[in-house]
């Protein structure tokens, strides 16, 4: 009976954690201005809860502006799940550190969200327009590479049909990469509500000194306020504004940073690595396959500006690396790039094999200052793998106690061995000099076949099987061919690596197929007349 109960405690505390979890909370921003809106959604994948959040805890600090709500299936696994989402646009009622809290819907609550809302500008240029742009520096100077962020505004009280433009930004001795598609919001100016166009572009100064952003333009149709009869052409008015021209200063290299090292200048970066399986948690033996994954992440930097990280070069340890994998995140601060490495280790040898510890050198452009980052020089402690010995364990001497007369077993042996040796003699006076050998299976054409087939599909798997059974009907093992052929050798080590790591579907199989053909023959033993293969009579006269 007390069993049955902790187990309906048990999972009673797990459906409540669930429950919990069902209403997720998510903002499109946690940095704005004074006046402005951002919207707030509210998710939950629980088919029994029915009605609306409960938003009453929103009011000491914020103003509700609108509610929408949309339903959806998606698919995940084969099982269909449906959602609720509401999407709520709040407008802060003050600035400062704020606090969205948990919001409830039936039993299930979101988690509280964190915001910072700065004091608006009052001073703001052309406050008094319908329609005006602001172009703004997420800092006046920095460094060459570095990341500044431009972000561009569009105010507009009045409505502006979809036909809007905004001039490209282009500049020289710069990179600009756009930071995700453009946001729309509102903000309260001086008592008049206005809807806002926000766009913001990554710049990556290439050469020190002055950088000038010019104006950039914007174009619109600003609707007519006045009553339009349904059905007639839209009428409205051309507006055509730009943004004040900005001067960013950039900084050469530091004279401390180090001489033939990446140049990296990031607000943060940080190295991670993984193990599957982990050597930290069970036993690594010769031959075993460890994938390890590292990810270097640096905060203001594009994806390509991260350089290659060192390679783990390790006696004992053979490494099969994969293409690295790039990717650029998008955040409130900027670009967030991420360069992750993967590579398969195989150990050759038991003991302990050190690896390395990894360094990368950056430069800190927050506090301004060089900085080093790192992984922790690791040992992986690799065991024999008894499937890979190559002797048979001998026994642990536990007959010696049962003896059976040496000199009878020595004479039997004798004297079977004898009549062995001249029961094969006398048979072999009838035979020919050489005798083919029955073949069994598939045919050596055959066996070929298949593996041109599988090398011309660049398909790792397939080609193994094909290759060990073609290997199987030559006079010379595979690893005699690959010892005396180099190009064999190296094909053979390139279809190993594309089975060792996860990028098979890289290998290509023709290199492997003209090794094949290339073949040598293996030498001949010559007897005295210069005739290949032909044996001594067996009774010379």
């Amino acid at each position: 009976m007390s069993r049955l109960g902790v187990f309906l405690i048990t999972l009673l505390l797990s459906l409540a954690a669930q429950a919990e979890l069902t209403l997720q909370a998510s903002v499109d921003r946690t940095r704005l201005q004074a006046g402005e809106t951002l919207e707030l959604t509210l998710e939950s994948q629980d088919v029994t809860q029915f009605g609306k959040p409960d938003l009453r805890a929103l009011e000491p600090d914020f103003e509700v502006r609108g509610t929408r709500q949309l339903n959806s299936l998606h698919t995940l696994d084969g099982e269909t799940r449906a959602s609720t989402r509401w999407i709520i646009t709040l407008l802060p009622r003050r600035s400062g550190s704020l606090r969205i809290p948990e919001l409830q819907l039936g039993q299930s609550h979101s988690q509280a969200i964190e915001l910072q809302v700065q004091q608006a500008d009052s001073q703001r240029p052309d406050a008094a327009s319908q329609v005006f742009v602001e172009a703004t520096l997420d800092s006046s100077e920095v460094y060459v590479q570095a990341q500044a962020v431009l972000t561009l505004r569009i105010y507009h009280s009045v409505a502006l049909y979809d036909d809007s433009s905004l001039s490209p930004l282009q500049l020289e001795n710069a990179k600009v990469d756009p930071l995700g598609e453009s946001r729309t919001y509102e903000k309260d100016i001086n008592g008049v509500r206005h809807g806002v166009i926000e766009t913001r572009y990554a710049i990556y100064p290439q050469q020190s000194g002055n950088l000038d952003i010019p104006p950039l333009a914007f174009t619109a149709t600003a609707a007519d306020n006045g009553e339009q009869p349904a059905g007639t052409p839209r009428v409205g008015r051309q507006v055509q504004v730009s943004s004040l021209p900005l001067r960013l200063t950039v900084k050469p290299i530091p004279a401390s940073y180090p001489k033939d090292t990446p140049w990296l200048p990031a607000r943060g970066l940080t190295l991670e690595e993984h193990w599957n399986p982990d050597p930290a948690s069970q036993p690594t033996q010769i031959g075993d396959s460890l994938t390890r994954n590292i990810t270097l992440r640096a905060e203001g930097l594009s994806s390509t500006q991260l350089p290659p990280l060192p390679a783990t070069e390790t006696l004992g340890l053979r490494r099969y690396p994969d293409q690295p994998l790039l990717r650029n995140e998008i955040g409130e601060r900027g670009m967030v790039a991420n360069r992750e490495e993967r590579e398969a280790l195989v150990p050759t040898h038991s003991g302990e094999l050190a690896l390395p510890a990894l360094e990368v050198t950056w430069w800190n452009t927050r506090e301004n200052h060089l900085e080093h980052s790192s992984l922790p020089a690791r040992t992986l402690n690799v065991q024999d793998n008894p499937a890979l010995s190559a002797d048979t364990p001998v026994g642990d001497g536990t007959t010696s106690n049962r003896p059976l007369w040496p000199w009878q077993l020595a004479t039997l042996v004798f004297a079977l061995t004898t009549l062995l040796g001249f029961a094969l003699w006398w048979r072999a006076r009838s035979q020919p000099a050489v005798l083919r050998a029955a073949q069994t299976g598939p045919s050596p054409r055959t066996l070929l076949d298949d593996l041109k087939r599988a090398c011309q599909a660049n398909d790792p798997q397939a080609t193994r099987q094909a290759l060990d059974a073609w290997a199987r009907q030559q006079p010379e093992t595979l690893a005699e061919m690959a010892a005396r052929f180099v190009p064999l050798s190296d094909a053979l080590d390139g279809l190993n690596g594309a089975l060792y790591s996860e990028s098979g579907q890289y290998w290509h199989g023709d290199e492997l197929w003209r090794a094949i053909g290339d073949i040598p023959p293996a030498e001949q033993v010559l007897t005295p007349t210069g005739e290949p293969g032909s044996l001594p009579p067996l009774y010379p006269k």
